[in-house]
């Protein structure tokens, strides 16, 4: 595979996230059904199925654009917190390849640090809070480790796949300290995040895609 990513796969890694949230809506309802108001499964499918509608018009587009117009159909369609969020986290990281037609590794890194810090800055949350942070900064920091080591863009996706897994596992036993589930306080023990479950599943997208595994 090559060390470089496409625009091409970066539109194909957005219907798949659609295609694969859609199967997956009733999981992760179930998970939000336990500690939230129970709709992050309805809201991340239809909030994917309003990405992958602006996808065809977006073909001559850069990628910035791509990740800034899927942000805003996000925010646009989603409510509740996984709305503004994931969208928050696409449109900031746009600014990050702005004009780029594909995409180096380090080029990954530099767009997730950007998302990641617009989530931080949104849901003024930090690891350990039992979010979808728990997922996504362990998977940046394998991400970012592994290329600043020398390995090839495969096996540093693998690993960042592989941290935010370890992170959703992570958060079974949290408190929740942000959102409906904060409510619970010590009830929210013993359930898995739904935000950082999605958020694995859609950097596991990602990793398929490049790698060649993915299906359009």
């Amino acid at each position: 595979m090559s060390d470089v990513i496409t625009k091409a796969q970066v539109i194909t890694w957005l219907e798949n996230c659609a295609a694969l949230l859609e199967t997956q809506k009733a999981y992760l309802t179930e998970l939000d059904a336990a500690i939230g108001d129970g709709d992050h499964g309805l809201n991340m499918a239809r909030g994917f199925g309003k990405v992958k509608e602006k996808l065809p018009s977006m073909a001559d587009a850069s990628i910035g654009s791509i990740l800034n117009t899927s942000g805003m159909a996000l925010i646009s369609s989603v409510g509740g917190a996984s709305g503004p969020l994931y969208g928050t986290f696409f449109m900031r990281a746009s600014t990050a390849v702005q004009a780029r037609q594909e995409l180096e590794p380090m080029d990954l890194v530099k767009l997730m640090e950007q998302g990641i810090e617009g989530v931080v800055q949104r849901g003024r949350a930090e690891v350990g809070e039992k979010t979808m942070l728990d997922a996504l900064i362990p998977a940046l920091n394998a991400l970012k480790s592994q290329l600043e080591a020398g390995a090839g863009l495969s096996d540093a996706l693998d690993a960042c796949v592989a941290a935010a897994e370890a992170g959703v596992r992570s958060t079974i036993p949290l408190v929740a300290k942000k959102g409906r589930a904060s409510y619970l306080g010590e009830r929210s023990v013993g359930h898995q995040d739904p935000g950082a479950t999605s958020a694995t599943l859609i950097l596991g997208l990602l990793r398929d895609v490049v790698k060649g595994s993915g299906v359009s």
